[in-house]
């Protein structure tokens, strides 16, 4: 069969190894919503949608479908917060978004959380329009049969899901388009994923407190959001793209990153989506099992874990075969393509999931993350032409910082365990790093920061070389749980050391923590945390010889750099001007993960040769990206410096065009303004200090890794110094001292 499409592409071969199931109480939940719908205003009178509309859209046939389990009435709740949502998305898209009006906006949204009380005897507002109706209305009925920790977290991806509507709109109001990875963090904002898992715990099981927020349910969380909004993109990349002006689809990000055909970019946003899939997989197979055994979860937990993930599960397939029905969406042209495969799934959407798929998406796509031959001869490491707008400033006690960190070295036995000599130290050059990080600090400041990013360079070679290449996880989590007894936040007794890892983190913990809160002292801590426990990850990953998905491998490659513990120093050395929940806004986040991400991809284009070629690794976004296309070297490479190039505008452009309008959103006094204005150029300084130190030092040049390659070879790596689990971590030696500046993993 031959036919004219006019449609701006083909919808692609979908992976779906979910089969969709329907909800028997459908009929009562279509009743249901549009009774409420008409009762909170949302129909006739409204402006944004009639009965025609809602008949059209079947928000019942939605949450039957990605519902399949729960009974009538919870049916009828979760339609309605479908509803709701939906509207909300059209009205914003009406009032604001067409009419490109910032301000008005901004007050709308300022007044939703104002609805969502975590008490429901506080008073709140009278609503002013159906959004604001709804929204209490339906907040009401919900929360009773939740926790008060579930609460909070719906709470909070509902407020992420409105606000951020608000960099939706000034994107349009720009006509900016924004580069891909901004685009997959800021659309599970906006889109709204991570709100209907908090819907699938209602309609389930709620998750226990204790391992909501782990990383394990985070990725499963994460993965389902990033599959759903793809497939979102691509269904309605017609509507809004060419009827609405929306910039905010992820075809149109990558149609416009590659400077390719809008087919390419489907086909591409597609391959992305199975690739989540796979991680949501992976993750529910082997991460979320060992959180259970590692947090001693109870049978009726565990239960409540697997009928959760169930759930994410069925609404990945519900969602998909809603799409291939509902008016919204450009589906059209679909099932007259392709019938239903032989022995498969059954339906209207099964016409775009065939065998074929099925089978690329479990068989060669995925085992190619598996087939990684380690140790190939690949360099020297090509450097391209590197993008950096900021000049480069150096700190003037850089000799004095040099001479000062051997001795420490020595003291806390960061030479002595097999891993590093002094030849490597000197190879490293890291007060070179912290020079231009931190150009005006004092000689005290310079040395923490140079001892800083000496531990934790050296916890980036040790994890790999000592647990990495002995296949020991195990061994590797004990380690990282007995690092946490080294960073006492209530000043507790540190333990005595058991190597080096342990002797040179105490000591730094003392003496950077000294004249802290123990606020503080536990912001710091989680941070150092979260980069010892991504350095496991990486040692899981390497016992499975698995290269990651790349959107896990970026932002767990945060972790593994010791971005968190970098930015809290960093933060820690401007005071308390800058209130604290200006960090954990939209703009200041997106300004830090951008400078970050330029860092982290930056050191893997000078790493390449010496990770892949003499240290066997698989953590590396050239590599990453060479298995995820299927491409060589030098165009990895240039994707991968695109990238770079483009998170560096980015950071450009959230100064230039955020940030002001950010201080005249919170009222920020001069002091706040300045303190954070401070903060931008640490940012600044750390991005060029590291570009300078990576061009500049001999650990990533081709004839010293040639020299010291037997220092990575397999089967001579050194054993640990003393057997891990019988010894804990000392106070260390120091005087104590403020630290201002910043550290990276390098």
């Amino acid at each position: 069969m031959t036919y004219e499409s006019t449609q701006p592409f083909r919808l692609p071969r979908f992976y779906m190894p979910y089969q969709a199931r329907l909800n028997p109480h459908l009929d009562e939940a279509r009743a249901h919503s549009t009774v409420w719908a008409r009762e909170m205003g949302m129909l006739e009178g409204s402006g944004v949608w009639d009965q025609g509309d809602l008949d059209a859209h079947d928000y019942g046939l939605l949450c039957a479908y990605t519902h399949p389990d729960c009974d009538g009435p919870a049916l009828s709740l979760i339609t309605d917060w479908y509803v709701w949502v939906f509207f909300f998305d059209d009205h914003f898209l009406d009032m604001y978004k067409r009419t490109n009006d910032r301000t008005a906006g901004k007050a709308h949204l300022d007044r939703l959380p104002l609805f969502m009380p975590m008490e429901l005897d506080t008073p709140v507002p009278e609503p002013e329009n159906p959004v604001e109706a709804g929204l209490i209305d339906l907040w009401r009925r919900t929360v009773p049969a939740m926790s008060m920790d579930w609460r909070r977290r719906f709470a909070e991806s509902t407020e992420h899901l409105l606000n951020e509507s608000m960099w939706e709109l000034s994107n349009i109001n720009e006509g900016r388009i924004a580069n891909p990875v901004e685009y997959i963090e800021m659309r599970r904002k906006v889109g709204g994923a991570p709100w209907s898992a908090g819907l699938v715990e209602y309609a389930t099981a709620e998750v226990p407190t204790s391992v909501a927020r782990s990383r394990p349910l985070r990725v499963l969380m994460e993965t389902f959001a990033d599959a759903v909004h793809l497939r979102n993109d691509l269904f309605s990349y017609e509507r809004e793209v060419r009827d609405e002006g929306e910039l905010s689809n992820g075809v149109l990000v990558l149609e416009t990153f590659f400077g390719c055909t809008t087919q390419e970019a489907a086909e591409a946003v597609n391959d992305v989506l199975t690739s989540r899939l796979h991680q949501f997989e992976h993750t529910a197979l082997t991460e979320v099992p060992a959180l259970s055994v590692a947090k001693g979860l109870t049978p009726d937990q565990v239960a409540a874990v697997a009928a959760y993930t169930r759930g994410l599960q069925d609404w990945q397939s519900g969602g998909h075969e809603w799409h291939m029905r509902s008016s919204r969406y450009m589906n059209k042209e679909a099932a007259a393509r392709s019938g239903p495969p032989l022995g498969g799934p059954s339906g209207l959407g099964a016409g775009s999931t065939d065998v074929r798929a099925l089978l690329d998406g479990i068989g060669a796509e995925r085992l190619r993350a598996y087939t990684h031959v380690p140790f190939q001869k690949v360099g020297p490491s090509l450097i391209p032409d590197i993008y950096m707008p900021f000049a480069l400033s150096l700190n003037p006690e850089l000799d004095g910082a040099r001479a000062r960190l051997l001795p420490w070295t020595h003291r806390m036995g960061i030479l002595g365990e097999g891993v590093w000599d002094e030849d490597k130290l000197r190879a490293y050059d890291l007060p070179l790093c912290a020079a231009g990080l931190d150009p005006d600090g004092s000689p005290e400041a310079l040395d923490l920061s140079s001892q800083w990013l000496a531990w934790g360079t050296y916890g980036d070679d040790y994890y790999p070389l000592i647990f990495g290449h002995r296949r020991d996880p195990a061994a590797a989590t004990l380690c990282t749980a007995r690092l946490a007894d080294c960073m006492p936040v209530n000043g507790e007794e540190i333990p005595p050391p058991a190597n080096a890892m342990e002797r040179g983190l105490a000591d730094l913990w003392r003496r950077t923590t000294a004249d802290m809160t123990p606020e503080q002292r536990r912001t710091l801590k989680d941070a150092v945390e979260v980069m010892t426990e991504s350095w496991v990850w990486e040692v899981a990953n390497q016992l499975q010889n698995r290269i990651p998905d790349p959107v896990d491998y970026l932002e767990m490659r945060r972790a593994t750099f010791g971005s968190d513990l970098t930015l809290s120093l960093c933060r820690t050395g401007h005071g308390p001007a800058v209130p604290p929940e200006i960090y954990r806004t939209g703009p200041v986040r997106a300004l830090e993960n951008s400078a970050i991400d330029y860092a982290m991809l930056l050191n893997d284009v000078y790493s390449y040769q010496k990770e892949i070629e003499y240290e066997g690794e698989i953590h590396n976004a050239i590599l990453v990206v060479q298995n995820f296309f299927g491409a060589d070297y030098p165009t990895a490479l240039g994707i991968v410096n695109d990238l770079m190039t483009q998170r560096m505008r980015q950071f450009e452009h959230i100064v230039e065009h955020e940030l002001p309008v950010l201080y005249e959103d919170f009222g920020l006094d001069r002091e706040a303004r300045t303190a954070l204005d401070g903060y931008v150029e640490d940012l600044r300084n750390w991005m060029v200090g590291i570009l300078h130190w990576h061009a500049n030092v001999d650990r990533y040049r081709d004839d010293w890794l040639a020299r010291r390659a037997h220092g990575f070879v397999p089967g001579r790596v050194p054993a640990p110094p003393v057997p891990l689990g019988f010894k804990n971590c000392t106070s260390g030696l120091g005087a104590s001292g403020n630290f201002a500046g910043a550290s990276a993993v390098l």
